[in-house]
């Protein structure tokens, strides 16, 4: 007999002629056709889901503004006005009672300082040798830079490598001896003579040898004299090597105070730049700076007011070196001021605080000498902007879910039902939020007038659940009755933010309707994923068994195939 081994009985009709592969598809696609109509309500579903949590979210963000509104210290603000903001401007808290306060500034505030004494630095040539020292390396206040000045018309070049008394040969080369130069280290100046009067300088002069050694024109007679001592600390070198009169004594353990606090020094490591910083940024309450016009320390108290500058070196000479220990002092002055004509008070500084004035959260900032008046006033501005951001929070939530119940009209005619059309859920969201919005509340004391928002000036606009904000109204209802609106929204019992809020709570909270709607179309939509599923493995299930079928009957045919073959074969 013949065999079917080797026939491969998944092609279809291979041995009946029969496609029923086809057939299985068929049937599959027919136990599917449930599975339409389920992801149609699924997409329905979704899209009802998406637009609760666009809802919700709006809504959320109707409640930030709600609480905002219950708050009460919005309604506590306040501005302050200064009649002559010249003379002092003006700031207050809410803790600021409102009125008008009259100050009159006789005098202001100012820090104390310190003038150090003066010529601290070594003369440019110490020794008075003028051929010692070249131009470039004395100890001027600025670097001489070389090139060319003149003297009586004729041009001096002057290189920085030339010695001092080299550059004085050169003026006087160049003026045929009419004119000569020399130095006095007791007087650290230059001093230029001629039998006559000395013109100094031109357009063309290139180097500024004449401004650095303080020469200048003037009425002479023959004789031009520096103005003022010609060395200078320089402030980048280490302490011992900085060109001070007196050395600085003090080592690697140098150390003085200031107003009581200690500052420390290496005289071979830090430069006088870094010390003053030292001293800037520690906690004795000054500003040090060198003053290299005047050559001279100065100190001044970073705070105002009639306060005193101490000094002690404690190892070292730091303060007697720099000029600062036998300097001046000039005190510093109060701020002298009345309110309302009353008692003269006291300000270490220009600013004048509460604790100074009696007035609380008052700050008046003094700048000059003068009569103002402060006027302190309820500030309505954040309650403004809080109402008009709720408004805008109001719509915006009953806006979407009108757009979205609406159905739409193509150019056929045919109808288009929006996502939201019939919602029952959404329809309630709408009306229970206009009511609770929009509903006269009852305070004690609060008249029928201010009740409700339309005391505010937000009022329907007629056409549909949105509201408009009538500025003017608002304005009127904040300056006249601030007091009423605050009580019909912030009361802790019935006021309107705060029954509102509780309302959106109960609305979109954790266990809010609208948070457990968007729980069940969450949970309607999953379900329809495991119907479907389900569905799919019931048609796995059948088409595995149809095939099995369809298979068993190619099997048979088959071997009817080939038994019929062989009987032709051999029985004719």
């Amino acid at each position: 007999m013949a065999s079917t081994s080797g026939v491969d009985l998944s092609i279809a009709g291979l041995a009946s002629g029969f496609d029923w592969k086809s057939v299985v598809t068929q049937l599959a696609q027919a136990e599917r056709a449930p599975e339409s109509v389920w992801l149609k309500s699924q997409t329905a579903i979704n899209r009802k889901s998406s637009a609760f949590t666009i809802i919700s979210s709006y809504l959320s963000q109707l409640q930030s503004a709600t609480k905002t509104l219950k708050d009460t210290s919005i309604f506590n603000a306040r501005s302050a006005t200064s009649s002559a903001a010249t003379v002092a401007t003006a700031s207050a808290s809410t803790a600021t009672a409102t009125g008008t306060y009259a100050f009159n500034i006789s005098q202001l505030a100012t820090a104390a300082s310190l003038r150090g004494a003066g010529n601290v630095s070594s003369a440019i040539i110490p020794s008075g040798v003028a051929s010692s020292v070249t131009v470039g390396a004395a100890n001027f206040a600025t670097a001489v830079t070389a090139g060319t000045f003149s003297v009586n018309g004729a041009q001096v070049t002057l290189a920085t490598t030339d010695t001092m008394q080299g550059v004085f040969d050169k003026i006087a080369a160049a003026t045929s001896n009419g004119v000569t130069a020399s130095y006095d280290n007791t007087t650290d100046k230059i001093t230029l003579s001629s039998a006559s009067a000395i013109v100094l300088g031109s357009g063309a002069d290139t180097s500024n040898f004449l401004s650095v050694a303080k020469l200048y024109n003037g009425t002479n007679t023959g004789t031009i004299t520096s103005t003022d001592t010609l060395g200078r600390i320089n402030t980048s070198e280490k302490l011992n090597a900085a060109d001070f009169a007196t050395a600085i004594t003090g080592g690697t353990g140098g150390a003085f105070k200031i107003n009581g606090v200690a500052i420390n020094f290496d005289a071979t490591t830090d430069t006088t730049a870094s010390v003053l910083d030292r001293i800037n940024n520690s906690a004795a309450g000054v500003t040090a700076s060198y003053d290299t016009t005047n050559n001279r320390f100065t100190l001044a108290n970073k705070a105002g007011g009639d306060t005193n500058i101490t000094l002690a070196d404690v190892t070292g000479n730091f303060l007697a070196a720099s000029g600062l220990s036998s300097g001046t002092l000039t005190r510093g002055t109060d701020l002298n001021y009345t309110i309302n004509g009353g008692a003269t008070l006291v300000s270490q500084t220009n600013t004048i605080d509460g604790a100074s004035s009696g007035i609380a959260g008052l700050s008046i900032n003094a700048l000059t000498v003068g009569t103002t008046n402060v006027t302190v006033s309820t500030d309505t501005t954040d309650i403004t902007s809080a109402l008009q951001n709720f408004v805008s929070a109001y719509n915006n939530v009953q806006s979407y879910i009108t757009t979205n119940a609406a159905s739409s009209t193509d150019s056929t005619g045919k109808v288009t039902a929006g996502t939201l059309t019939a919602d029952v859920d959404a329809a309630n969201i709408a009306r229970t939020l206009r009511s609770n919005t929009f509903s006269p509340v009852s305070i004690t004391g609060l008249s029928a007038t201010f009740s409700q928002l339309a005391a505010l000036g937000i009022q329907s606009n007629g056409n549909n659940n949105t509201v408009t904000l009538d500025s003017s109204a608002l304005s009127t209802a904040l300056n006249g009755h601030l007091g009423e609106v605050k009580n019909l929204l912030t009361d802790s019992t019935s006021g309107l933010a705060v029954k509102l809020d509780a309302f959106l709570t109960n609305m979109v909270g954790d266990s809010g309707i609208v948070t457990n709607h968007q729980t069940a179309l969450t949970k309607q939509s999953k379900s329809i994923d495991d119907q479907i599923t389900k569905q799919e493995k019931i048609i796995a299930a059948d088409v595995a068994a149809w095939t099995k079928a369809f298979q068993a009957m190619e099997t048979a045919q088959a071997k009817n195939n080939q038994d019929l073959s062989y009987l032709t074969k051999n029985f004719k």
